[in-house]
């Protein structure tokens, strides 16, 4: 299949596709399929929840007044499950990689069921102004939860996302759609007109398919935004690698002290990570989140991919555990780093 995006002056371009920046991703074998189905057999691997995955009734209120606060609008992150959250910041509602359905499959009567439901239904959701799309991994790029949006009262929104997914979202009614490569920019005009939110596609460890013969063909990633009034980092899915690094020096004019620093809210990706032969490559675990987060200079970040989809080999609740444990080792205090309730709005201070 041939890349209509390809530009051989970008390394991580490829004539049929895309490429990570420090690994070469291949898909894995059948025999080392066959061997991590069979180690968690013998293992007896996902273990049981332990500890029920915590779900709050979604402050409603606060969060349909902070919708149309326009500049009075609170920071706040809203924790649906799994990787989807309301982001409130500049004005702007930003929704990422909306996942409602019962199954991330292709069909909704076989796959990875959810085991907590969404901390809000879709018709609790205020007017959903801007998409942050990652991947097209079916747990990601859900196809009854972008039509919905499409139907939305007040219009669709906008979809933010990496190269080659437009074909996808044009199918599904969504056609206000800018595509991105790495550390391109969009900038969001507030519906008030007064400030311009700059969003800029990052590098990812990951990897792209959609069906059995696509794989690497549509391009992955993070989003940086910043909105004067919080700076959010969305990692999207991604093993660790050095372009957090990267990121942080990318962005070290914005984020001198004397412009109030690094970003204020990050969404890191804490679960779907065991065993670690087979996951590493693509899944960061709770200890390498931590190290993201280092890297990055954040101020704050909030634990998402985690409590909703049994997709791996680490139970359910295992997670916050492992997490906790990984911030007490690099002496950082977990209201920095939180895994919030499924439901959770957690209200954040205004950038200085």
């Amino acid at each position: 299949m041939k890349n209509p995006h390809y530009n051989p002056a970008k390394a991580h371009h490829r004539p049929g596709g895309f490429q990570n920046n420090h690994i070469s991703f291949r898909g894995k074998r059948w025999h080392e399929i066959l061997r991590w189905r069979w180690e968690a057999w013998r293992a007896r691997v996902p273990g049981p929840v332990q500890t029920p995955i915590p779900v709050v009734p979604p402050d409603l209120a606060f969060v349909h007044g902070n919708a149309t606060a326009g500049l009075h609008m609170v920071p706040a992150a809203t924790w649906i499950g799994h990787i989807t959250v309301l982001v409130q910041i500049g004005g702007v509602n930003i929704l990422t990689d909306p996942v409602f359905s019962e199954r991330c499959f292709p069909v909704q009567w076989a796959g990875p069921q959810r085991h907590t439901p969404p901390g809000m239904t879709m018709t609790q959701l205020p007017h959903i102004d801007v998409v942050l799309l990652s991947h097209n991994h079916y747990d990601h790029l859900d196809e009854g939860s972008m039509r919905a949006l499409a139907r939305q009262p007040g219009g669709a929104p906008l979809v933010i996302c990496p190269l080659a997914h437009r074909k996808w979202l044009n199918r599904w009614g969504l056609h206000r759609v800018v595509e991105l490569d790495w550390w391109d920019h969009h900038v969001i005009e507030a519906s008030d007109r007064h400030h311009r939110i700059p969003v800029v596609l990052t590098p990812a460890q990951h990897w792209s398919a959609r069906t059995a013969t696509d794989a690497l063909c549509s391009l992955w990633g993070g989003f940086a935004v910043l909105s004067p009034d919080c700076h959010l980092f969305f990692a999207g899915d991604t093993g660790y690698s050095p372009d957090f690094v990267a990121i942080r020096r990318h962005f070290a004019r914005e984020h001198a002290p004397q412009h109030g620093g690094g970003f204020d809210l990050a969404l890191l990706p804490i679960g779907a990570y065991e065993p670690r032969w087979f996951m590493k490559d693509q899944h960061c675990n709770p200890e390498e989140a931590v190290q993201i987060f280092q890297d990055l200079g954040c101020k704050r970040a909030l634990a998402v991919h985690w409590g909703t989809f049994q997709l791996t080999d680490e139970a359910l609740d295992e997670p916050p555990r492992a997490l906790a444990r990984a911030l007490r080792a690099a002496s950082i205090a977990p209201d920095r780093f939180r895994a919030v309730a499924v439901g959770q709005t957690w209200q954040l201070p205004r950038r200085p």
